[in-house]
């Protein structure tokens, strides 16, 4: 399916060995995809399917960006939000922040809330915003990624678990995306996109899964997370994170890492991404 010079096969072979390995008899089902300087992919369980958890506010985002493209908006339009989209069981440090009450915030505060913090309310606005899930999931067929779903609501999907599994994506499909966005949408396109691109690489979350194994090196990552609940059957749905690894030698590589059903608790569960991330970033030269 691939064709790499001499040097790469034998890098991308010992890697997905390595990686394979790993996964061997996990108690989870985990999907991951490595693209290095956007050409040589890497994957183990790559092309199953994974609920995306908040991993898919970074298509949302895209959405956004198509959104304000097409209706001449700027990042610091206002969007006018009602106390009753300031959810009260659900993550959201901008409820926390302003409290319960009609407010006005701008698109770029939102997306901040979004994508570095993962607010399930921010969320659900920027949804009615663009009109739905249905327009972020058109955008990304327009795109071509066939295999990235955009079905439920954050608050949809806090009311019925299972819906959790209908916002999925592959670790390729992913994985592409972010590649695309960084390499490509990011370097060339909107002033959005680049405001996108700088929120990810400030991003915060998720300190212990891919960005664990890079914090005493000079790489920069831009990334997205993802978390979900436990399911009827005690395991974890989801847990994820997803991104572009900027290397000091001005290599790259972007990574989506998903693990479903997860027997482990959460911290077990992130320490497998963590180590993940390391393997992949010590199997290159």
């Amino acid at each position: 399916m691939y064709s790499f010079p001499a040097a790469a096969v034998s890098e991308k072979t010992l890697m997905e060995h390595r990686l394979s390995e790993y996964v061997s008899g996990k108690d989870a089902t985990i999907g991951i995809a490595v693209i290095i300087n956007g050409n040589d992919t890497v994957a183990v369980n790559g092309d199953k399917d994974f609920p995306m958890l908040s991993v898919y506010k970074f298509p949302q985002a895209l959405a956004v960006a198509d959104y304000c493209k097409r209706h001449d908006i700027g990042l610091g339009d206002t969007v006018a939000v009602k106390a009753t989209e300031l959810k009260i069981d659900t993550w959201s440090p901008l409820r926390d922040k302003y409290g319960i009450s009609d407010l006005t915030v701008t698109i770029n505060e939102l997306l901040e809330y979004t994508l570095q913090l993962s607010d399930n309310n921010a969320c659900d606005i920027l949804f009615r915003l663009i009109g739905g899930t249905q327009a972020a999931d058109s955008l990304m067929k327009s795109m071509g990624y066939n295999d990235i779903h955009i079905i439920s609501t954050e608050d949809e999907m806090h009311k019925d678990l299972s819906l959790c599994y209908l916002n999925s994506s592959t670790p390729i499909a992913m994985a592409r995306l972010f590649d695309r966005f960084y390499r490509e949408i990011e370097r060339n396109g909107l002033n959005t996109h680049r405001v996108i691109g700088e929120i990810m690489t400030s991003c915060t979350t998720g300190a212990n899964r891919l960005p664990a194994p890079l914090k005493s090196s000079d790489a920069i990552i831009g990334h997205k997370t993802g978390t979900g609940d436990t399911n009827s059957l005690g395991r974890i749905i989801g847990i994820n994170d997803a991104g572009v690894v900027y290397l000091p030698d001005g290599n790259t590589y972007s990574i989506a890492v998903f693990i479903k059903d997860s027997a482990y608790d959460m911290a077990e569960t992130e320490k497998m991404i963590a180590e993940i991330s390391e393997l992949v970033y010590k199997s290159l030269p």
